[in-house]
């Protein structure tokens, strides 16, 4: 919560308003309270999304039994993220102050994810003259993160913030993977591809990466190389058919693909939240790992025969779009709409997106999905809403972009799929290409899974 102020959209605010940054501390959630708010608890798996459908909305008026660990991850408390943060500088970036080392320290052996992980050794090459951002616990300086080049933009503080707690959260879902899965292969893993929406870089390459490998070392993956790949909310969907690829070519036996979370997305909606009397739900940096091997009993097999791409001449409008992503692959295999059992779209946390004017962005996509299904013939137009409903499932994930494109609800359609619930799902995701000036155009991908049994 102490970092939201360091989002995009705050930062900006609060340059024109200094006193909008007591407004967003005075509505900053306790962890306590984090951990009992529902849609977090569905997206650390221990919930399943069918409950939100069963609670009134706004959820955040209907707190649940707070829980941080769930079936398939976990929440992470602001000071042990902030040890992470420390483990992760290798440039010496974070002065933490003298008051705060030692129970950093302490946090670093203390947490089940954070094995080995050391903070960084002293170093007297600092340059006391670089600009710094402090970072606070409630109204205690913890200390400061420097910039690392005084004519560069790309290596001032608070981007250098926001790729540091990209790789930190990162690492820490790539190790809470590890955790759970200690009997697979992690020192044989050769190859992890990222996905997150940093631009790691200097002033000579401002996105150059490689953000994969930074946390490959940082996991204790010894044997591993990586790359990053770069296509807005849209690149877990290219990195998981590219990984099933790469294991089906017999160019590595298994591929982890992670991403960390956007700190420049913290507090996106914070002024429609706080005018709607509502915390500040954009409080929360989330991460994801899924591993790619190869095809086993009680897993999901990746359709590499129906992958969905949109190209370039399918236009931006919904119908066309999922025309593309949907329609279409599943044609090539003599399939329909709703042969697909589960769609995952973008799982924006309608909590979120409705205050701020934006909708509930997964009813509105499951919506278009049904349509398409009726167009087809494959339901009537009565049953447009039900079917809608029986594909898809309520939003829960944090706005962190690339994060809750479709990813979050893949642990839980991985449950269904092996208990036989369910036969087919598809991932689908979208990215907005125009946001870097160089096109108008849009992006997705879509993946088709089925049951190994």
């Amino acid at each position: 919560p102490d970092l939201v102020q360091y989002g995009s959209k705050p930062m900006r605010e609060i340059a024109a308003r200094p006193e909008f940054s007591q407004a967003l501390r005075r509505h900053l959630w306790r962890f306590e309270e984090a951990s009992a708010y529902l849609p977090h608890q569905v997206f650390i798996g221990a919930e399943r999304p069918e409950v939100l459908a069963a609670c009134e909305r706004p959820w955040v008026r209907h707190p649940a039994a707070p829980t941080s660990t769930g079936a398939r991850g976990r929440l992470v408390e602001e000071r042990d993220f902030y040890a992470a943060l420390w483990a992760a500088d290798v440039a010496h970036l974070l002065e933490v102050e003298a008051g705060w080392q030692e129970e950093l320290r302490q946090r670093l052996q203390a947490h089940p994810l954070m094995w080995g992980w050391q903070p960084p050794l002293p170093s007297s090459q600092r340059e006391a003259t670089y600009p710094t951002l402090p970072l606070w616990v409630g109204e205690e300086r913890i200390g400061a993160i420097r910039g690392d080049h005084p004519q560069d933009e790309s290596l001032t503080p608070s981007v250098l913030l926001e790729n540091l707690a990209s790789k930190a959260s990162g690492a820490l879902a790539v190790r809470e993977l590890q955790y759970r899965h200690p009997d697979w292969d992690w020192q044989g893993l050769p190859y992890l591809l990222g996905t997150g929406e940093e631009a790691v870089g200097d002033r000579y390459q401002r996105g150059g990466g490689n953000l994969a490998k930074a946390v490959a070392e940082m996991a204790g993956l010894s044997a591993a190389s990586g790359a990053d790949i770069k296509a807005f909310c849209a690149a877990p969907l290219h990195a998981i058919p590219t990984a099933a690829a790469l294991v089906d070519a017999g160019v590595y036996p298994s591929v982890v693909i992670f991403g960390g979370g956007s700190l420049a997305k913290l507090g996106m909606k914070s002024q429609a939240h706080l005018a709607a009397g509502l915390p500040v739900l954009e409080d929360v940096l989330a991460g994801f790992a899924i591993w790619v091997g190869p095809d086993a009993p009680d897993t999901a097999h990746i359709r590499l025969d129906a992958v969905g791409r949109h190209p370039v001449q399918a236009g931006a409008q919904p119908q066309a779009m999922y025309t593309a992503l949907i329609q279409r692959p599943l044609e090539a295999l003599g399939l329909g709409i709703l042969d697909v059992d589960r769609y995952a779209v973008e799982m924006h946390n309608p909590d979120i997106t409705t205050a701020a004017g934006g909708g509930d962005v997964p009813a509105t996509n499951y919506r278009v999905i049904a349509a398409l299904a009726v167009m087809r013939g494959e339901a009537g137009r009565d049953e447009l809403t039900s079917v809608a409903q029986r594909i898809g499932a309520m939003g829960f994930s944090p706005t962190q972009g690339h994060v809750a494109s479709a990813v979050p609800l893949l642990g839980h359609l991985l449950d269904q799929l092996r208990e036989g619930a369910i036969r087919r799902a598809m991932l689908v995701g979208k990215g907005s290409l125009f946001l870097g000036r160089m096109t108008q155009l849009s992006d997705g991908m879509s993946v088709l899974l089925e049951a190994n049994r």
